[in-house]
């Protein structure tokens, strides 16, 4: 008869951190690169993003002012006590140079207060004692409900104001929320022509990749490879070599005008450069091969003896295509179509250089808000609703369509 030897009670806990620590080492090999994208990459967007939301600058400028508001129970223009706190406020902002921030900050939220702020800061600094009427006549803005509405809302610190810009909204004076005046409603255009020209860009090169990566597919190994060495070689180059060479064909009298007259496609020259068209056609070249790769990588794992049964037993062609290789082909279609999507969003160089005024995206908007205006808090919200915008996306393919990228090969 047989006995089984059972682990002693000692060896099971050696056991147990032995597994442990292996299951630590791969973490410990990766942290030093862990850390490294925490501190180079995730810290510095989260550091940016947090400016959408938190502005302290009319907080940190108006102390006095806040106080005095406090106890100031009036709505609207406050009394004589509250203007010479913000008098005191403003001599001391003076003198320690930060009154052009504030009076930045405070023209974001109230147009034209710049510089009857600034004004008024010099009036301030000279030392001469100011009255309520003295300053009104400094700074008239000063004398509007909208003017300490918009003072009131920056106190805090936290502020909805720049998210809600970037949707066209605004808090209105009786405290709700509402749109702005169309004359200054920007940004949901702009946010409207990102989906839509990354859309357009999507679709031309699904309907270019596809076909190319059929063909490829149905190639010789030897012949498939030159080909995809021919789709790849553009990919190589620098993004801005290939813009720079498209500002080139695409002008009035470039190769793609003189190609098209040749043609007889049209009578007269197109003005294809600085033009919607233009930049479509720019980005398609440029983002073929991040479609096509994937829809190829797909089709070469279809197991062609599922079509070849399928045509055996009677059904056409066309029914096969449909009901059994497109199926199977579909990830690789959304994965190609969702990450062109993605980086189609975030696109700069190409509107810069081949788009016209019309046709800027929001990444445009973000890189004039930190270098020309230096409105980071701006560049902030327009940056968080394309991030929001950009993950949403994903995660609707990912859930609702089965589609992971990180499966993806």
């Amino acid at each position: 008869m047989s006995s089984t030897a059972m682990p002693t009670t000692g060896a099971m806990p050696r056991t147990r951190r032995k597994a442990d620590r292996e299951g630590l080492r791969p973490l410990a090999l990766a942290a030093p690169l862990l850390l490294l994208l925490i501190f180079s990459f995730g810290a510095p967007i989260l550091a940016l993003l947090s400016r959408a939301i938190y502005e302290p600058t009319i907080a940190n400028t108006l102390p006095r002012t806040a106080s005095a508001l406090g106890k100031d129970s009036k709505d609207g223009v406050p009394g004589d006590e509250t203007f010479q706190a913000l008098a005191a406020d403003l001599k001391d902002a003076a003198g320690a140079g930060s009154i052009n921030e504030f009076a930045k900050s405070l023209n974001t939220r109230l147009p034209g207060a710049r510089s009857q702020i600034l004004r008024l800061g010099r009036a301030t600094a000279s030392g001469q004692p100011l009255d309520k009427a003295a300053m009104l006549k400094a700074a008239p803005l000063l004398g509007q409900d909208r003017s300490w509405v918009a003072i009131k809302g920056g106190l805090s610190g936290f502020t909805s104001f720049y998210l809600l810009s970037a949707f066209d909204l605004r808090w209105t004076d009786q405290g709700s929320i509402g749109a702005v005046p169309p004359d200054q409603a920007v940004f949901m255009r702009v946010i409207g022509r990102t989906f839509l020209i990354a859309t357009l860009v999507t679709l031309g090169t699904l309907i270019l990749g596809f076909p190319l990566a059929y063909w490829m597919n149905n190639l010789r190994p030897a012949l498939a490879g030159i080909v995809l060495v021919l789709v790849l070689l553009p990919f190589w180059t620098s993004i801005l070599v290939r813009t720079a060479a498209w500002t080139v064909v695409l002008q009035k009298f470039g190769l793609l005008n003189d190609v098209l007259l040749w043609l007889g496609l049209t009578s007269q020259r197109l003005e294809l450069m600085y033009s919607r068209t233009g930049l479509v056609l720019a980005m398609t070249h440029i983002q073929l091969p991040f479609t096509l790769l994937p829809i190829y990588s797909v089709m070469r794992s279809v197991n062609t003896s599922q079509l070849r049964a399928a045509q055996s037993l009677g059904a056409r062609p066309f029914t096969v295509f449909r009901r059994i290789y497109m199926p199977q082909v579909m990830p690789g279609v959304l994965a190609g179509c969702l990450l062109t999507f993605i980086l189609c969003l975030g696109y700069y160089i190409t509107p810069v250089l081949v788009g016209g005024a019309s046709d800027q995206l929001v990444s445009n908007f973000i890189a004039n808000y930190v270098n020309v205006e230096l409105n980071w808090e701006m560049a902030a919200a327009l940056s968080f609703v394309l991030l929001t915008s950009t993950l949403g996306l994903y995660i609707v393919m990912t859930r609702y369509l089965g589609l992971d990228l990180f499966k993806m090969g």
